[in-house]
């Protein structure tokens, strides 16, 4: 019997994370963003979603950011699993439009 925790995502699988930014993002950039998935909300904020290989290229995206301008609202790893969408920390309601 251990007293570790159990890890509660595969360390093999990269993080998902959802990153928000103040402004409107074209989708043009997603090939720059490294294949993100560009959304655009309705409140004026871009989301970048997708998965991030580890903490360096994390880093890598969040100086793309620093060197586009826009402002960075929020940086969200989200849970892992198919059906999964929903951020485990600062996700608001304004991510689910209806």
């Amino acid at each position: 019997m251990s007293n570790e925790p159990e890890p509660t995502t595969d360390p093999s699988q990269p993080a998902v994370y959802r990153i928000r930014l103040k402004g409107h993002l074209g989708r043009e950039w997603a090939d720059w963003f490294g294949g993100l998935t560009i959304t655009l909300a309705e409140d004026g904020d871009t989301l970048l979603t997708g998965p991030v290989v580890d903490q360096a290229a994390l880093h890598g995206l969040l100086k793309k950011v620093r060197d586009l301008g826009m402002p960075l609202v929020s940086v969200c790893p989200l849970e892992h699993g198919p059906s999964t969408t929903r951020g485990t920390g600062q996700a608001d309601a304004s991510d689910v439009k209806s």
